[in-house]
């Protein structure tokens, strides 16, 4: 297992999420054993890993689809015990999966609430308020770099970057203080993806919300993360602010470490 890598970089404000030595187990296998790292307000964390490093265990832990089998999870300095996905949202932690939990055949505005509509009167009786539905969506996805002209379009219309920019104005409307974005760029074209990029820069820059991205894309993390945590195996096997870190570092890092040094040595035999 690779050394982990040194930092000098130090932050005077208290991360708003910070993980403790968390382990998540599924029978024999341990998915997460020891994971820690902190995350801050204003910043892009970048969780960094090949496919079975532990990634989507940690985010949907944080999430609160698996409960932990050791460590703690906290919210502001205070421990939290997420016991559903609803206790994370409510504690301010939103996830924008790959899948975008979006319906292509609805407008941008019913994607927009999906479920938490604004309604008047009780039961039977009553009926959205569309109008103003309408103008929050529109207003939500402007304030982050997309304007629709049409909010009552079908999302099924609207390219890939701007379904991504979306879900994140939909997580950060509803209360997303930690905003989980999981691989945001991945099948979609190169100008898609500067768009998405663009736009978690513009979230960034609001100066109130922590973002945790993961991702393959080294020029990616490279481009728009402020400090980096790498998994092998369900361990952290570095980490550290873009400072510190070199580009060899991180490539290395992201190929597992030690392990890549071992294979080349391999394959050279």
């Amino acid at each position: 297992m690779a050394a982990k890598t040194k930092t000098t970089t130090t932050t005077t404000t208290e991360p708003v999420i910070r993980v403790s030595n968390l382990s998540k187990r599924f029978g024999n296998f341990t998915a997460l054993n020891n994971v820690s790292l902190d995350v801050h307000v204003g910043e892009v964390h970048a969780l960094l890993g090949d496919n079975g490093a532990g990634k989507s265990t940690l985010i949907k832990t944080l999430a609160g689809v698996h409960a932990p089998n050791g460590g703690q999870i906290f919210i502001d300095g205070e421990v939290v015990n997420f016991k559903s996905p609803r206790d994370a949202s409510e504690a301010g932690i939103g996830v924008v999966y790959q899948d975008l939990a979006i319906n292509p055949l609805a407008t941008v505005t019913r994607n927009f609430f999906l479920g938490r509509e604004m309604a008047v009167g009780l039961g039977p009786f009553s009926w959205m308020k569309m109008r103003q539905m309408d103008r929050i969506a529109t207003e939500q996805m402007a304030s982050i770099g997309i304007h629709i002209s049409d909010p009552e379009q079908t999302v099924g219309t609207m390219s890939g970057g701007q379904k991504q920019t979306l879900a994140i104005a939909r997580a950060i409307y509803f209360g997303a203080k930690v905003l989980i974005l999981d691989e945001p760029t991945s099948a979609l074209g190169q100008i898609q993806q500067m768009e998405v990029l663009k736009t978690i820069r513009r979230v960034q820059q609001r100066g109130d919300i922590a973002i945790i991205l993961i991702t393959h894309n080294e020029i990616h993390a490279r481009l728009i993360a402020d400090r980096f945590t790498f998994l092998s195996l369900g361990e952290v096997i570095g980490s550290g602010h873009r400072d510190d870190m070199e580009s060899g570092d991180i490539r290395r890092l992201m190929a597992g470490g030690a392990e890549l040094a071992d294979l080349a040595a391999e394959l050279a035999v």
